[in-house]
């Protein structure tokens, strides 16, 4: 799934390439995409006709577009959601779900293989310029008003596994199994590590950690594994090549040279190094 690098590079495409101009004849392919838009498809192509775009925000794995009318056209990618930027008239890709005509000749265009993402229109929650169904999203380690030593203290109150509590999006938001994953390596503790048990120290350098994971797959488009993720011009991230623990089993760890072990967690893997983070 798309994490925060992934959709920080989404959401720049769209800010860059995708607002100031004019929204018409919004096409749903495929209602799945819109299911969490309770009122229908027609609503939601009606509530976006003759709507512009007017920024373009993000928190967490969550982006949106603010338009003109005050409300908001969120976007969730899911497992396989695309948000692409076309000329009108390209051929339609395999898994177009929904198109955006815009004024200027070219398309937003959502395209999901899976069909697990959703776009949706709706208006602002209780936090000003936040739509309704993120208010209780947290914070990101990105967003300039994130405050990391409440969120160790967040962390440290729960009684659970400490990646379990880095993928709550309601503690700390963006983080998912590839950067958790990545950030616990670097901070040498295993994915079943207590929370409890965690020192002030150790769960700022956690916290800084992934700040760090996050920041420099940013800076090379995110992490591409099946093609799915690209960016608004189709363009892969090449942060893989840099992954140090997730998805690496059985591969030398860069530090120690032990092989890297996957082990079940949460219907999902998860990846670390025997030697260097013990249980």
């Amino acid at each position: 799934m798309p994490e925060l690098p992934e959709v920080e590079v989404v959401r720049a495409g769209l800010e860059r390439h995708g607002l100031g101009r004019t929204l018409k004849g919004v096409e749903v392919l495929h209602p799945r995409s819109v299911r969490r838009h309770v009122p229908g498809a027609a609503d939601f192509a009606a509530r976006l006709a003759g709507r512009v775009p007017v920024a373009a925000r993000r928190r967490g794995k969550y982006l949106w577009l603010e338009l003109d009318s005050g409300e908001m056209l969120l976007a969730h990618l899911g497992m396989s959601g695309q948000i692409l930027v076309q000329p009108a008239g390209k051929p339609d890709e395999k898994h177009l779900r929904v198109r955006l005509p815009l004024s200027d000749g070219q398309e937003l265009r959502f395209v999901d293989q899976r069909t697990f993402g959703h776009l949706l229109v709706e208006g602002p929650g209780e936090r000003a310029g936040v739509p309704g169904s993120v208010d209780h999203i947290a914070l990101d380690p990105l967003d300039p008003e994130f405050d990391a030593a409440a969120c160790v203290r967040a962390l440290r109150a729960r009684r659970t596994e400490v990646k379990r509590a880095l993928l709550d999006q309601t503690l700390v938001s963006g983080v998912g199994n590839i950067y958790a994953d990545e950030a616990l390596w670097r901070a040498r503790l295993h994915w079943s590590r207590s929370t409890r048990g965690l020192s002030d120290e150790a769960g700022g350098e956690l916290l800084g950690h992934v700040t760090d994971v996050m920041t420099e797959a940013l800076a090379v488009g995110g992490t591409t594994f099946d093609g799915l993720y690209v960016n608004v011009n189709g363009e892969s991230g090449y942060f893989e090549r840099g992954l140090n623990a997730y998805g690496r089993r059985d591969r030398p760890c860069g530090r120690c040279g032990a092989a890297i072990v996957r082990e079940a967690f949460m219907n999902r893997s998860s990846f670390s190094c025997p030697r260097c983070q013990k249980r």
